[in-house]
């Protein structure tokens, strides 16, 4: 039986903007662009949150919900350097370290550098090497596979530390509204409630072979987690699924040299990105958000791979001149490739479609 654990900071960016800046401590602030910069919230405190707002609002909705709300840059390099801090604690108990983000990872302690047979002892004295090197706080989850350990560090935010254990997982599960199983999203979550799923207890007597067909592969881990199975280990050495980049503009772009102008720099922060990581894709995806908030996503797959070295930005002009709506202002533009492979000794080839 594995011991799986899964970390995840409390208010990550906010917390450490408040733990930085007394002034901002016990008041409501967001990170992310400011109201008037048409911006969006990266992260919220948790006394902004008493307000219902929420990563990815947009500011002005947010200043709306919360006149005296704080308005704070984000500070990445900050971030990315407590994030390198957290994780070397994370490694002084365990090298199946899966991290998912700057704030939050899967452990697996089965085996563990402590030898200390209790997970739940190693999530505390995690918690306790994070607040003493950081100052900040972290909640955890401990069960016996990342599903519940995710799920259960969600549960006592912040500075929580729940178990869940073998013989609790059906009825943990059965509990649980479904849009709060992680891997279900807005657009699943209303489909099941079409199909009468609202919970984990009305999943949970589903026929796999059913799922599968309402929600084709997806369906196979919905069964699976539904009766609180997971056998997905924890991976030290997970690859990036996609690499992109994206630019908020304010004012709004009007004119096709402008947009043009703008997709070149995002381009360039893409191929920056493919260098760093040295990977390269198959699948090139525009996004596009107009000034209304309507927004649009146009995928092309290519049989040979986009790398560092490619001709991405005639692609993306092309798609971006075959799909926009010239009459709408455009307040963002984001470029993503995914089907990602590594890059070995690169050969360039001419790029061509996939028929």
């Amino acid at each position: 039986m594995r011991k799986i654990l899964h970390i995840d900071m409390d208010a990550f960016f906010a917390s450490v903007e408040q733990r930085d800046f007394p002034e901002y401590r016990g008041k409501p602030l967001v990170v992310g662009g400011r109201p008037e910069q048409r911006g969006a919230v990266a992260a919220a405190s948790y006394e902004a949150r008493q307000y219902g707002i929420h990563s990815a609002m947009p500011a002005r909705i947010a200043q709306q919900r919360c006149p005296a709300l704080i308005f704070a840059r984000p500070r990445f390099d900050v971030y990315k350097d407590v994030s390198r801090q957290i994780r070397d604690i994370f490694h002084r108990y365990t090298d199946l370290v899966e991290p998912l983000s700057l704030d939050e990872a899967y452990l697996d302690v089965t085996v563990n550098a402590l030898e200390e047979p209790s997970a739940l002892a190693i999530a505390r004295r995690i918690k306790a090497d994070i607040f003493a090197t950081t100052r900040l706080t972290a909640s955890a989850g401990v069960s016996v596979n990342k599903f519940l350990a995710k799920m259960a560090s969600g549960q006592n935010k912040p500075d929580g530390l729940t178990l869940i254990l073998p013989e609790q997982a059906e009825a943990f599960v059965a509990a649980l509204p479904i849009e709060k199983f992680h891997g279900i999203g807005q657009v699943t979550a209303r489909k099941m409630h079409a199909l009468g799923i609202a919970t984990g207890a009305d999943l949970q007597p589903w026929a796999e072979a059913d799922l599968v067909r309402h929600f084709g592969k997806a369906g196979r881990f919905y069964y699976r987690v539904a009766q609180g199975k997971d056998d997905r280990p924890v991976n030290p050495n997970r690859i990036r699924k996609s690499i992109g980049a994206e630019r908020s503009f304010s004012p709004d772009l009007t004119t096709m040299a402008a947009m043009t102008e703008a997709l070149e720099q995002v381009a360039t922060d893409v191929i920056r990105r493919l260098q760093e990581q040295r990977r390269r894709g198959h699948t090139l995806t525009l996004k596009v958000k107009y000034a209304s908030y309507r927004q649009i996503t146009r995928s092309r797959t290519f049989v040979a791979a986009i790398g560092p070295e490619s001709p991405l930005l005639p692609w993306a002009e092309e798609m971006l001149l075959a799909h926009l709506d010239r009459s709408q202002p455009v307040r963002l533009l984001g470029l993503t490739l995914s089907n990602l492979e590594p890059v070995g000794e690169l050969t360039y080839v001419q790029l061509s479609l996939e028929i």
